[in-house]
């Protein structure tokens, strides 16, 4: 009996116990709930694919909603802002106005007075000179009493 011999022996041995064991039905289930294991983690790993496909699409969906919410909110800025400048324009138009109309108005009235303080001036020495007049025409006694009266009534009737 050679080496060969005992090799063959421990080899028929060998499988006598691999097979006393069950190990073919052992490995087979090992290797049944390996691939059940892989079956099950690649379905969920589909499942979180698709997940995740639809938490990216709702928050891409947000972000468009936020910038569409920006840009309405930017264009009614711009809205109110122009609003606000045209009213600040109309009321600074109305200051003018109102300024205008009372430079206007004071000059008017400074007009009025100049020309009533000229004529009373002007009356004033009409009447004086009038009255210098008369008086040099009637030197006479009476006279002066007659101009004076007149001069007095000239000046009641101004005023």
């Amino acid at each position: 009996m050679d080496n060969s011999f005992w090799a063959f022996v421990a080899l028929l041995i060998f499988l006598a116990i691999f097979w006393y064991v069950k190990a073919p039905a052992k490995i087979g289930s090992s290797l049944d709930d390996r691939a059940d294991r892989i079956r099950n983690e690649i379905e969920e790993a589909r499942e979180l694919k698709e997940e995740a496909k639809q938490q990216l699409a709702e928050y891409q969906r947000r972000r468009q909603e936020a910038e569409e919410e920006a840009k309405e909110i930017v264009a009614a800025a711009k809205r109110e802002a122009e609003l606000m400048l045209q009213d600040t324009r109309r009321k600074n138009e109305e200051y003018v106005q109102r300024r205008t109309a009372m430079a206007e108005t004071k000059i008017a009235q400074a007009e009025a007075d100049a020309v009533t303080e000229v004529r009373a001036t002007a009356i004033d020495l009409a009447v004086a000179a009038a009255a210098k007049i008369i008086a040099e025409r009637n030197s006479g006694g009476n006279a002066g009493q007659f101009v004076d009266s007149s001069i007095a009534e000239v000046r009641n009737r101004l005023n």
